[in-house]
C-alpha cells in the first residue's frame, strides 16, 4: 500500500509541476511574447474545446447511463461559471482600476482549470490502486496531455492581465489540485471516483464556457486577415492535439477500485494464455 501512494501522490506531484511549463516563455522578449500569447490564446481555444469534446464529453458518456444527467451537468457548469464571472466583474468594478478589466478571464480560467487537475489526480491515483504498471500508464498519459493544456493556461493568464511571475504561481497552485485529487481518492477509495463521474461532465461546461464565452470574443477583435488565418491555423492546432490524444485515450470505469484490482489480479493469466494462443 506504501508504494501505492508513493506512486500517486509522486505522479500527481509530477503533473502540478508541468504548471510550470510557462517558464519557457518567459525568456522571450515583451513584443515577442505578446506575438506568443496572440497565438497562444487561439490554441487554448481548441484545446479547451477538444478537450471538452473528445475526451471529457465523451468519457462522460461512458460512465453515466443517463443523458439527461450529462446534459444537465454541463449546463450547470456553463451557468455556475457564468454567475461566478458576473460576482467577480461585481468586485473588480468597485475595487481595482479599469487597467485589471480582464482579470475575470483569469480566474474563470484558474477555476476551471482546478477541476480539471482535480480529475486528473483522482484518474492518476485510482490507476495505481489498480497495478503500478496502469498507474504509470495513466500518468504518463496525463502528461502528454497536460502539457499544452498547461502551457495555453499560462497563456490566457497573462491575456488577462496577471504578471508573468503571479500567473505562473497561481497557474501551479491550480495545478496542485490534482495533488487534491489523489490524495482524497487513496483515503476514499471508490467514494472519490463517483465524485469524478459527476465532475467531468461539469469541468466540460466550464471549458465551454471559458473557451466560447471569454477567449472567442477576444479573438474576435482582431480584424486583420492575416493574423485571423494565423488564429484559425493555432485553434485547428489545439483541436488536432486533443483528438490526437484522445485516440490514444483509454476510458476509466466507475467501479469500485476493489473490483478493478480484482479484475486485473485474476485477468492475468487468461491474457498470458490468450496472447500465447494467437
Amino acid at each position: 500500500m506504501e508504494n501505492v501512494w508513493i506512486g500517486a501522490l509522486g505522479g500527481t506531484f509530477l503533473v502540478s509541476l508541468l504548471s510550470f511549463s510557462g517558464i519557457l516563455l518567459l525568456a522571450m522578449r515583451a513584443t515577442q511574447l505578446k506575438k506568443m500569447i496572440f497565438i497562444l490564446v487561439s490554441f487554448a481555444v481548441g484545446a479547451l474545446f477538444g478537450n471538452t469534446f473528445f475526451i471529457l464529453v465523451p468519457e462522460s458518456f461512458h460512465q453515466i447511463d443517463n443523458s439527461q444527467i450529462i446534459g444537465i451537468l454541463i449546463i450547470s457548469g456553463l451557468i455556475v461559471m457564468f454567475v461566478l464571472e458576473k460576482f467577480i466583474h461585481w468586485h473588480h468594478n468597485h475595487n481595482v482600476s479599469d487597467e485589471e478589466v480582464k482579470a475575470p478571464l483569469g480566474y474563470i480560467s484558474l477555476i476551471t482549470d482546478s477541476l480539471h487537475n482535480f480529475t486528473d489526480g483522482v484518474l492518476i491515483a485510482a490507476a495505481w490502486m489498480a497495478s503500478p504498471e496502469v498507474g504509470i500508464a495513466t500518468t504518463l498519459a496525463v502528461i502528454v496531455h497536460e502539457i499544452p493544456q498547461e502551457i495555453s493556461d499560462f497563456g490566457i493568464l497573462l491575456h488577462a492581465g496577471f504578471s508573468k511571475r503571479k500567473a505562473l504561481f497561481l497557474n501551479f497552485i491550480a495545478a496542485c489540485s490534482a495533488i487534491l485529487g489523489g490524495v482524497l481518492t487513496l483515503t476514499l477509495g471508490t467514494v472519490s471516483e463517483k465524485i469524478l463521474t459527476y465532475i467531468l461532465p461539469f469541468a466540460a461546461g466550464g471549458f465551454i464556457y471559458l473557451a466560447g464565452s471569454d477567449l472567442i470574443p477576444e479573438l474576435n477583435r482582431e480584424r486583420s486577415v492575416k493574423k485571423s488565418m494565423v488564429q484559425f491555423a493555432a485553434i485547428i492546432a489545439g483541436l488536432a492535439l486533443m483528438f490526437y490524444i484522445s485516440l490514444h485515450h483509454e476510458h476509466h470505469n466507475a467501479e469500485p477500485v476493489d473490483n478493478q484490482i480484482e479484475m486485473h489480479d485474476h485477468s492475468g493469466n487468461d491474457l498470458k494464455e490468450h496472447d500465447h494462443n494467437h
